[in-house]
């Protein structure tokens, strides 16, 4: 079968371009030259094989061929580097290179450096706190900004960077982590975890850093960023306790309030300690911070300012139980014994689910009991020891007889005398009856004209005799021990209440009875001290206050003491009552409750004074005696009550008409 022939298609040529031939570009390609020009991709390392070395008469050596290749390689090395030079005079004949110095940036006004670092602080504070796990690598930003040289920058920065911190600052301490913790295996939400406590600690560490380079070394030229630092410490301190450099913050407080100067931030300071002292429950931070105290206190020879040693008032030693107990049961409050609490429905369960919930609270009790037993013994643990430096930081100062810390050391013995060990006792008494007669030394050169002592020095002799004997009392209270051996000490007692009796009518006369050593007093151009009332923060009571502590020692002992006798209670009513007519009102209404305390327990002792016919004793009343015994106390009687009836303050009045109830009841 024949078939048919293929068309041929028409071979068309080029076009003409002036006459000749056009050739397409691709034409002109050499495709192969180029592919052949082309790098390649080496895999492997050029090596160099190194031969054998030799071994000789004098030992083992390096191939010499191997050798001289690598001497003409260095030679090969040092021609075609540029820094090598054919000519003997140096001359390499290439231009040295000089780098162009890059121009200043110019520096912006300060309004303007203010504001652009209001905005960066705030966008940088803003994602911080939205998510701090995932931009908690923006803390350097601020810490970058708080080194700035602009003062109001560098506050802000400080402020910006407090108010992170506590926020995102967590509940727990962080253990700083080593390499071998970061390399471990660990799931993504560990790491993660991880990764910002890290660089939360590290934020954190710089910035407190920061804060004592900038609290270092006294107040700068601009105070103001010393405040601004102090005052960031002492919110960071109150804030998170618990968090780590504490000890850091501790120190910065410590170093400004170990000097004598008093300033803002010196109170600011002494209020954030007793805050801590106040708020610590476990005992570590007031443990750290009452270390430091003592050893400030004892580098600077105790030269400090009396507000440092009050701050110890503050302390939470041994006194978290207030209740009375015993082996069998424990008093608890009365309003705890009355309020009952209603009983909830039962709900109904099957026994299975009884069993259960049993098994439940066993394991739950066995474990408070348990945590309950670590967090006590621990507690006691540190404020044992918190206990012993402060002890032993009073007992230094009354041994190195500081004047100007003496009502201080006083008034904590007063407070923590029941915590003090009874081998200490007679050492502290002694101590106590030595202050009083320096005081009254002074006292007495003062009024023979032999020295020159103002109000306020007088004042402070005044507070520091009752102080020593409010010690002296307070040390037998609630000390069970100390009572049954209370004959040995009986010289010393007897000493403070004969003392006691004849400062009562100097004191009703002081006129400066009713304010404390920390009451502000101006001087006027004659010379004279003018005291100004005004409201402080009470860690020093004032002399009436006082006065009653030492009155109540004396009058209303403990219950498991021995009684008092009748001519002390006569003898010391009889003076009261005289005091009360020169005392302000307030002092005079204290001085009569006190006294219709003492008539509810003494009345039937003491009530023959109250009434002129009736007398136990003969013979007249010497109100300036220097005993108690030898005043007579009953061969007087009590006029002053009559007068005090007609007080023109009606609460005076009312008590007075109720001291008689109580005798007239009792008789």
């Amino acid at each position: 079968m024949a078939t048919e022939p293929v068309a041929k298609r028409r071979r068309l040529s080029p076009p003409v371009e002036n006459g000749r031939g056009g050739v397409p570009g691709f034409a002109k390609w050499n495709l192969e030259q180029d592919y052949e020009k082309r790098a390649r991709k080496s895999t492997k390392k050029d090596v160099k094989h190194e031969k054998l070395p030799v071994k000789t008469a004098e030992g083992w050596q390096k191939n010499e061929k191997d050798a001289e290749e690598a001497v003409e390689e260095e030679k090969d090395d040092d021609k075609d580097s540029f820094m090598a030079s054919d000519d003997e005079d140096g001359d390499s004949g290439v231009a040295d290179i000089q780098e162009k110095a890059a121009p200043p940036k110019p520096q912006l006004p300060p309004k303007e450096q203010i504001r652009q670092a209001k905005e960066k602080l705030a966008a940088v504070a803003s994602n911080i706190s939205e998510d701090p796990e995932e931009n908690y690598t923006q803390l350097g930003q601020l810490g970058e900004i708080a080194n700035s040289e602009n003062a109001t920058v560098k506050k802000l920065a400080l402020g910006t960077q407090l108010a992170v911190y506590k926020d995102i600052i967590p509940g727990y301490r962080i253990r700083p982590m080593t390499k071998d913790d970061m390399a471990g295996k660990m799931s993504k939400d560990v790491r993660r975890l991880r990764s910002f406590e890290h660089g939360l600690l590290a934020g954190y560490t710089e910035y407190v850093k920061l804060l004592a380079k900038l609290t270092q070394g006294g107040r700068p030229a601009d105070a103001s960023v010393f405040s601004v630092a102090m005052a960031c410490a002492c919110n960071l301190l109150v804030s998170v306790p618990h968090f780590n450099c504490r000890n850091d913050l501790i120190g910065i407080l410590v170093r400004k309030i170990s000097g004598r100067g008093v300033d803002a931030d010196f109170k600011k300071c002494c209020e954030t300690l007793e805050q801590l002292f106040r708020d610590d429950e476990e005992g570590h931070a007031s443990l750290e911070a009452v270390t430091q105290l003592t050893k400030a206190m004892k580098t600077k020879n105790y030269q400090i300012h009396e507000s440092v040693l009050n701050t110890f008032l503050h302390l939470r030693l041994l006194s978290e139980f207030g209740h009375k107990a015993s082996t069998n049961s424990i008093d608890k409050d009365e309003e705890e014994q009355l309020v009952k609490k209603p009983k909830a429905k039962r709900e109904f369960r099957t026994k299975r689910e009884r069993k259960v919930l049993r098994e439940r609270k066993e394991v739950e009790k066995e474990m408070k009991q348990a945590d309950a037993a670590v967090s006590y013994e621990e507690r006691d643990k540190n404020q044992a020891e918190t206990l012993k430096l402060v002890f032993v930081a009073y007992f230094r100062i009354l041994k190195a007889r500081i004047q100007h810390l003496m009502g201080a050391v006083l008034e904590g013995l007063a407070k923590y005398s029941h915590l003090i060990n009874q081998e200490f006792f007679g050492d502290i008494l002694e101590a106590l009856k030595d202050l009083i007669n320096d005081a009254e030394s002074l006292m007495e050169q003062d009024d023979e004209g032999d020295t020159e002592l103002d109000s306020a020095d007088q004042r402070n002799l005044t507070r520091e005799r009752l102080l020593c004997i409010i010690t002296a009392f307070a040390l037998l209270q609630g000390q069970i021990d100390v009572v049954k051996s209370a004959n040995s000490l009986s010289l010393d007692l007897n000493f403070f209440i004969t003392h006691l009796y004849r400062t009562l009518l100097p004191l009703a006369m002081n006129p400066e009875i009713e304010l404390s050593a920390k009451t502000a007093h101006l001087q006027d151009p004659n010379g004279l001290y003018i005291p100004v009332a005004k409201d402080t923060k009470v860690n020093v009571s004032t002399t009436a206050v006082l006065l009653l502590r030492s009155l109540q020692g004396v009058l209303l002992p403990p219950t498991n003491t021995k009684a008092v006798p009748p001519v002390r209670v006569a003898a010391f009513s009889k003076q009261l009552m005289s005091s009360a007519l020169h005392v302000p009102p307030k002092s005079a209404l204290a001085i009569l409750t006190l006294l219709q305390q003492v008539t509810k327990t003494h009345g039937n002792k003491i009530a023959g004074i109250w009434n002129t016919e009736e007398r136990k004793g003969d013979g007249v009343f010497d109100a300036q005696s220097l005993e108690v015994e030898s005043s007579n106390p009953f061969a007087a009687t009590v006029w002053e009550g009559e007068l005090l009836r007609l007080h023109f303050d009606p609460k005076v009045r009312e008590v007075a008409k109720s001291i008689e109830g109580n005798v007239l009841r009792k008789d």
